[in-house]
């Protein structure tokens, strides 16, 4: 870097021109369903498109998400999508062994907003509405 008048070694900032400020796509694809994707433990970046109103989770292959695990019950948690016009769903834990967490804390029910953390055993998963990607206003 070479100096300028004000000082060595001086900052140099840069703006991204508005018509390319858009949120990138970072599941690599358009998926137009509510969703969720595995980012840790086994499965780990596998994502679900859930297309029915009402998902259930667990280690039954029954279920509509299959967790195979031996920290996973059975019948572990189901998903109710029936708010999702509104841009949230619920979780509910179906009396799991080991409970269900949403953004860091055990819940027995709780609201999912896009972004919104699930674990359940070893699983930890991302909930995404899937709304269309808007375009973000700068200065």
């Amino acid at each position: 870097m070479q100096p300028t008048k004000s000082g060595m070694g001086a900052t140099e900032v840069f703006r991204m021109p508005s018509a390319d400020a858009t949120i990138p796509d970072l599941m690599g694809g358009s998926i137009a369903k509510p969703s969720i994707t595995i980012v840790k433990g086994p499965m780990a970046g596998e994502s679900f498109e859930l297309d029915d109103p009402i998902i259930t989770l667990g280690r039954d292959p029954k279920n509509s998400v299959f967790l195979n695990d031996m920290t996973v019950s059975r019948h572990h948690a189901r998903i109710d999508l029936s708010g999702i016009g509104s841009g949230f769903a619920t979780v509910e834990d179906l009396g799991s062994l080991n409970g269900t967490w949403v953004d860091g804390a055990i819940v027995s029910r709780a609201v999912l907003k896009d972004g919104s953390t699930i674990q359940i055993g070893t699983f930890r998963m991302v909930f995404h509405t899937n709304r269309r990607a808007m375009r973000v206003k700068t200065g």
